[in-house]
């Protein structure tokens, strides 16, 4: 496969709730009533299956320990040794459940019980190293987090490529994991490697969201590192479309909160609103990954898995609505204030660094922010552990006479590709009002893509629901037609 040249195909990227629907995601998205040519020109790069990399690293949510955090922490192989072995018996139970050929189950048992053994010698053979005082654990923990992490996306990748293989269709696994490979490649390398020979026009090929690179995905990108690889596939080889395939639609609020029947799918909006969705933990997709889809003009399809046939929200650089309008409401339901006061800041340039270096240390992220002369207050998402280890390292470095304070808030956000914020911000601060909603902050920024509101913790809910109601409901779409 020559890459740079092509622009006929799509990339398409599986999460990995999706992924565990074996079934569905085959007769809805890889083949279906597909056949022949139309089977081709598309790149799938698939997640873990549900729940695998929280059983391989940690629980995203709840924090349980999984393999890598066991491995981390202890210095017997009993413990994290236990848990991949878990890991192994829940991988050959999907087996079990997805191959009705022996043959292929068979295949596929062997394919992954090679990877976990394999990673297995190799995490004991560390660690012995590493008991000799010569050698640091802690400098290879973030290697063992990726080896780790890639065993999700190899198990899901070479299923699907086999299973595809048995209904007729010409599919290749494409592994970007670099198991026992001594090259040392970049992001770019190493995909430009694994796609020598590959033909989308008559081969299919399934890519594990994981690749191995030089400088480590997650080190960089966290978890989020399939939509990095899913992102640079698509601006190497110039594909026509990205498509990211979820189990829900990318609507202008969560249906639980406002009703089912109340939200509307965005049928088309831009990438700052992408952005902005990213900010606030729900991610359309990763920030990093939609800018080098952005830079390359390639336009970003957000589709549900279970519908098909809905042409889903379609996300460009360059859509701009000329009528103001507001679009999504959403935000973090469980946050922080952390407000410091400090009257040295006065008429000091750099007064905040110190205090960003903290927030950076203890890895506690801003969602936003105000300031004035003496005071800075950041609402921030991250663990309360977390947070209170922040504020006890800034009480350490601040003049004795500085205070903090903190409390539980929430962050419910307003978000509009152009949202007309003259027009809609006094009617979102009077709509809190009148239903008695007490605004602690507020900001609409003059980029006109979002407007800010943080409320007590337990208004969430209710403030995105009178949000809802005021700015987006079939009351206001009727209006603005």
């Amino acid at each position: 496969m020559t890459l740079h040249c092509l622009n006929s195909h799509t990339v398409e990227k599986i999460g990995g709730t999706s992924m565990s629907r074996v079934d569905t995601v085959f007769d809805n998205l890889l083949v279906g009533d597909r056949s022949g040519d139309d089977l081709y020109n598309r790149i799938f790069v698939v997640s873990a299956y549900g729940g695998m990399t929280d059983c391989l690293l940690e629980h995203k949510k709840s924090q349980k320990p999984g393999v890598y955090a066991l491995y981390s922490e202890s210095e017997s192989e009993w413990s994290w040794g236990d848990a991949l072995s878990d890991v192994a018996t829940q991988m050959r139970a999907i087996n079990e459940d997805i191959f009705s050929e022996a043959a292929d189950r068979q295949m596929a048992n062997q394919f992954i019980l090679d990877r976990i053994e394999g990673t297995r010698s190799c995490l004991t053979d560390l660690q012995r190293l590493c008991s000799y005082g010569h050698f640091m654990l802690e400098e290879h923990l973030a290697t063992v987090r990726e080896m780790l992490s890639a065993l999700g996306e190899v198990h899901s990748a070479y299923n699907t490529a086999l299973l595809l293989n048995r209904c007729g269709v010409n599919a290749v696994f494409v592994d970007l994991s670099g198991w026992r490979s001594s090259d040392n490649f970049d992001l770019n390398q190493r995909i430009e490697h694994a796609f020598e020979g590959i033909d989308v026009s008559s081969q299919l090929p399934i890519v594990t969201g994981y690749a191995q690179t030089a400088e480590g995905l997650m080190k960089h990108y966290g978890r989020g590192y399939s939509e990095v690889t899913f992102s640079r596939i698509a601006s190497l080889t110039k594909a026509r479309e990205a498509i990211i395939h979820k189990e829900f639609h990318l609507s202008s609020a969560d249906p639980k909160m406002v009703g089912a029947d109340n939200v509307q799918v965005i049928g088309e909006t831009n990438y700052d609103v992408a952005d902005q969705l990213s900010n606030l933990g729900m991610e359309a997709i990763h920030p990093r990954a939609a800018k080098g889809l952005r830079e390359m003009g390639i336009p970003l399809r957000i589709a549900n898995t279970f519908e098909p046939s809905h042409p889903g929200t379609f996300i460009r650089d360059d859509f701009y609505p000329q009528t103001p309008r507001a679009e999504i409401i959403t935000g973090i339901s469980q946050a922080y204030e952390v407000e410091i006061f400090n009257q040295e800041m006065v008429g000091t340039f750099g007064a905040e660094e110190d205090i960003l270096s903290i927030f950076r240390r203890f890895k506690v992220r801003t969602v936003t922010k105000s300031l004035n002369a003496n005071t800075v207050t950041h609402y921030v998402a991250a663990p309360l552990k977390q947070v209170k280890r922040c504020v006890a390292a800034l009480e350490k470095i601040l003049p004795k006479d500085a205070k903090v304070q903190t409390q539980k808030v929430s962050i419910v956000s307003v978000i509009g590709a152009n949202l007309g914020c003259k027009t809609y911000f006094p009617k979102a601060v009077e709509a809190l009002h009148q239903n008695d909603i007490e605004i602690l902050f507020c900001n609409a920024v003059s980029r006109n893509v979002d407007m800010q509101f943080v409320l007590h913790e337990k208004d969430f809910a209710k403030s995105v629901s009178v949000l809802h109601d005021t700015l987006i409901g079939k009351e206001q779409q009727a209006v603005a037609a």
